[in-house]
């Protein structure tokens, strides 16, 4: 029984960021010109795919580049986003990004749109940030 429900949580969690990164996208598309998606179709694959990398190849990349996050002070962590929204690119036809500044800018943008709506989301199991944790 627990182990359903844990299952439940989890794949509810994965559709939550996959809508999440799909609306990111959208948005990144709109606020910089350098940041092309061409059809619907192409934007829900690049949330597919950029929701994937970011369960799996994320943490690795995270952990390999430890000693240069906390020596930025964390600031490392938007280069990081910037590669994996960048590989997205390069993995998806009809999703464009030029240059590594607008891959910063996106995924700016793409974790903005991940804080508003899990600042505004009444479900804490999906949330990131649960602040009755924190006090």
């Amino acid at each position: 029984m627990l182990s359903q429900k844990v299952g439940m949580i989890r794949s509810n969690y994965i559709i939550y960021r996959l809508f999440l990164n799909l609306i990111g996208i959208g948005a990144a598309s709109i606020f910089f010109k350098h940041i092309d998606v061409d059809s619907f179709l192409t934007l829900l694959i690049s949330a597919v795919i950029l929701t994937v990398l970011n369960i799996f190849l994320k943490p690795v990349l995270l952990l390999l580049t430890l000693p240069i996050q906390i020596f930025s002070l964390g600031l490392f962590y938007m280069v990081i986003n910037a590669i994996i929204l960048k590989l997205t690119a390069s993995m998806v036809g009809g999703f464009y990004i030029d240059g590594f500044w607008s891959a910063v800018g996106g995924s700016l943008i793409i974790g903005l749109v991940n804080v508003v709506f899990d600042l505004f989301s009444t479900n804490s199991d999906l949330r990131n940030l649960n602040w009755k944790k924190m006090r």
